[in-house]
């Protein structure tokens, strides 16, 4: 089975609307105004770290670990950056080992230890086909850390897995460039990249609920993907 195709029809997708659904309910997704990372007023607002109790992150792990092995993505085992990805490969890790699936985890740290066992890598041994896992991907920058630090043990970052694409336009040096932080990570880095949701999965959650407040967030989430948004042909 291949990688899910971006321009699946969101209608049809009943996992990223479940996802969707499960994060405005946490309070994880959010809508109003947002300054992103790259200085954007954005209306909707993406924050992982508010999974954050033990059946918010169990139901998490459920979503990546069924986006993934609906994907078809081929992977030995999993790697969680520092420092959402840390919680979030561990989640994964144990949901897959529920569904039969056991595969080795590790992650980094920022600094590395000078005592003990020393260095920033923890876990089982980086090696095989490494399955990146993430919340979002803003502008690859953290893909680009993970990569090399994969590659760096002799192990092959193979695929990623976030929980939303955004699918907006990167900037690079304060510009926008024409082309998504995910575009960029498959097409220049080579790598495969899953995503439980997409923008296009949150508008048609909007869309459905076309009444009040949830009219009016449809529109500037419309709007703002009229300004930011990538072609995904």
């Amino acid at each position: 089975m291949s990688v899910r195709n971006p321009s699946q029809d969101p209608k049809h997708d009943v996992l990223a609307q479940e996802f969707v659904e499960f994060a405005v309910q946490c309070g994880v997704l959010r809508f109003g105004e947002f300054k992103t990372k790259a200085g954007r007023m954005s209306p909707y607002f993406f924050n992982a770290g508010l999974f954050d109790d033990g059946a918010k992150l169990g139901r998490l792990a459920e979503f990546y670990a069924q986006r993934i092995l609906e994907s078809g993505i081929a992977f030995d085992m999993v790697f969680g950056p520092a420092y959402k990805g840390i919680p979030l490969g561990a989640a994964l890790s144990v949901e897959l080992a529920r569904r039969g699936r056991n595969v080795p985890f590790a992650y980094n740290r920022k600094e590395a230890k000078d005592h003990g066992e020393g260095g920033t890598l923890v876990g089982a041994p980086l090696k095989g086909r490494v399955l990146i896992v993430d919340d979002v991907m803003s502008a690859g920058t953290a893909a680009r850390e993970s990569i090399a630090i994969i590659k760096a043990a002799g192990a092959i970052p193979h695929a990623v897995c976030i929980a939303l694409d955004r699918q907006e336009k990167a900037t690079e040096n304060g510009q926008d460039v024409p082309y998504s932080a995910v575009q960029y990570v498959k097409k220049q880095l080579g790598l495969q990249v899953c995503a439980i949701a997409k923008l296009g999965d949150l508008m048609h959650y909007l869309e459905k609920r076309s009444s009040g407040a949830s009219a009016d967030d449809h529109q500037r989430v419309l709007a703002y993907r009229a300004r930011y948004g990538v072609d995904e042909g």
